[in-house]
């Protein structure tokens, strides 16, 4: 059965009437518990949907995969990308609205939460190898504490980064070593201090 809603549902002790299109298309009445649902809430609604789906649009079609989209909506986010017409565009994204109300939106919030959390921790990880680079330039004695945390990390290669680094700061020179040493302590932070 499909549900069809009025504009203005009748209410009868408290309990909203909906009516509903059978198999052979006579139109049943049946009562549900159920709370009326403004014109301008159900916008906001239908609005939300489809600026989920348009996030969706923001992704590679490889992680559209990952999230296991309805086959429709997939090809439909697939073609809006491929959609260089204004108009259309703004077609293609009120059709993925559409299909999204159809939809189970949460484990798609799911996934783009995890998403982005997965970008947050990813610039906290980038923000503490800085922080390591900067206190190995300014201390000397920082490369023991950090060999005391990561001891399978080359120690010699990262007291020549270290050095070559200064001196190039001295020096003016273009930052080469100063990459290679955040280089050089992301991969032995990503691996733990397992051998690199």
């Amino acid at each position: 059965m499909q549900g069809v809603r009025c504009k203005k549902p009748s209410e009868r002790g408290g309990i909203l009437l909906k009516y509903a299109i059978g198999k052979n298309s006579r139109i049943k009445m049946f009562e549900q518990e159920d709370e009326w649902i403004s014109k301008t809430q159900m916008k906001k609604q239908m609005n939300g949907l489809q600026d989920l789906g348009m996030e969706l649009t923001r992704l590679s079609n490889d992680t559209l995969k990952k999230i296991g989209l309805d086959e429709d909506l997939y090809e439909a986010v697939v073609t809006y990308k491929k959609i260089t017409s204004n108009g259309a565009l703004k077609r293609q994204a009120q059709f993925i609205g559409r299909l999204m109300r159809d939809t189970d939106p949460a484990p798609i919030e799911a996934f783009l939460a995890k998403l982005r959390g997965d970008d947050a921790a990813h610039n906290a990880f980038l923000q503490r190898v800085e922080q390591a680079r900067v206190r190995l330039l300014a201390d000397e004695g920082a490369l023991t504490q950090f060999m005391s945390d990561f001891p399978n990390a080359d120690a010699g290669r990262l007291r020549t980064l270290v050095r070559n680094t200064k001196k190039e700061q001295e020096q003016d020179k273009p930052p080469k070593n100063f990459r290679a040493l955040f280089q050089e302590l992301k991969t032995v932070m990503e691996n733990g201090g397992a051998e690199i």
